[in-house]
């Protein structure tokens, strides 16, 4: 399916698109607040040589909004012009640049990371881009309850940034994600997500690709699709089966609730998937959310993600897949990272995959 969306821009110049359900027309207005002109290279790329991964530094996020009342919303429509970052009256799905945007600056001119084996301070001007994906107009609303139409809309919007993104100079990777819940640290209830634009394969990305990299020596055959296979053959991890999508709780699942959702065929991102293989996915993705939101009677607050590679050398053997945890343990219960988790990398789970798998099976 192919979108088009309608293009506005935002009293400070940062981008605004406007996604359509048939038969709707979005009709923006003029955004009339009074903003700063949007500036680039307001964030550093920082080199940590002692881990060997980029650190992004961004201080005026320290200036974003937080936990403003419902009636301030800036997710919510902006009628008026005056009070929001979408200027419409009404909207179906809406993306714009983060005006509190850890990376920008990917809008043509090309980029080169600072070089990292300088014995000095590798420092450099970020380069990137972050957008916000609204989901709906509903404030109170939530990706699992979305008709199935609306749902898939933000899919195709996913499929539309990524394709754009790709093409734009310097970025390596995009990440698209939702944070739900006040318990994750969001700042903003109205159902939405990001999209992030990196310069680099983040340090997460890097090190699953040497693991993928390093089973093809081995055994000659793609870690992912051997992980997919081992999980079927196994089963007691496995949540629910399509035609074309496995969701199942990973075998070393480091969060209390974990589940990924693996094509039954390798594809690298969402460019490889036609209409129907979209249209599972949909489904699938939301039949996830919904159960897990059944898992406590009350709505999980979780991280979503969409893990996406490229077909260059260095990540041909990346296959797409997505991931929802949550920190939740119990109804009652949250997990924190602490030392372990945070500062050594060691995770410590409090919940057995196969009883979480069972659960989940059973809603």
């Amino acid at each position: 399916m192919t979108i088009t969306p309608t293009r506005w821009t935002l009293a400070d110049g940062r981008d605004l698109l406007f996604f359509d359900l048939p038969g709707h027309r979005c009709a923006p207005i003029e955004d009339r607040r009074e903003l700063t002109a949007h500036r680039d290279g307001q964030s550093e790329l920082r080199f940590d040589r002692i881990s060997g991964e980029w650190v992004i530094i961004a201080a005026l996020r320290q200036d974003r909004t937080y936990k403003p009342p419902a009636d301030q919303c800036p997710l919510c429509p902006g009628p008026t012009g005056l009070t929001s970052e979408i200027p419409a009256p009404d909207y179906d799905v809406a993306v714009f640049e983060n005006r509190f945007a850890s990376l920008s600056g990917a809008d043509g001119h090309p980029f080169r990371l600072p070089t990292e084996s300088d014995p000095g301070l590798a420092c450099e001007p970020s380069h990137g881009r972050c957008e916000v994906v609204c989901f709906s107009a509903d404030h109170t609303g939530s990706f699992a309850d979305l008709d199935h139409l609306h749902a898939r809309l933000v899919v195709d919007v996913w499929r539309h940034r990524t394709r754009d993104l790709l093409s734009r100079s310097g970025i390596e990777q995009v990440f698209c994600f939702e944070n739900r819940g006040e318990e994750i640290g969001v700042t903003l209830t109205h159902p939405h997500g990001q999209i992030y634009g990196y310069p680099y394969v983040t340090p997460h990305t890097e090190a699953t690709l040497r693991q993928a990299r390093a089973h093809r020596a081995s055994y000659g055959t793609n870690l992912f699709t051997d992980i997919l296979e081992h999980e079927i053959s196994i089963g007691a991890r496995i949540v629910a089966r399509t035609n074309t999508f496995t969701a199942f709780v990973p075998f070393a699942a480091r969060w209390p609730v974990e589940v990924h959702i693996f094509p039954n065929q390798p594809a690298r991102n969402l460019l490889d998937f036609g209409d129907a293989e979209l249209d599972d996915f949909t489904d699938t993705y939301q039949m996830v959310l919904q159960r897990l939101d059944r898992l406590y009677g009350e709505p999980l607050p979780y991280m979503a993600a969409l893990h996406q590679y490229t077909d260059t050398e260095s990540q041909r053997e990346g296959l797409f897949h997505a991931q929802v945890i949550s920190t939740r343990r119990s109804a009652t219960r949250l997990k924190y990272l602490a030392s372990s988790e945070s500062i050594m990398g060691a995770f410590i789970n409090d919940v057995t995959p196969e009883s979480l798998a069972q659960r989940l099976r059973g809603l």
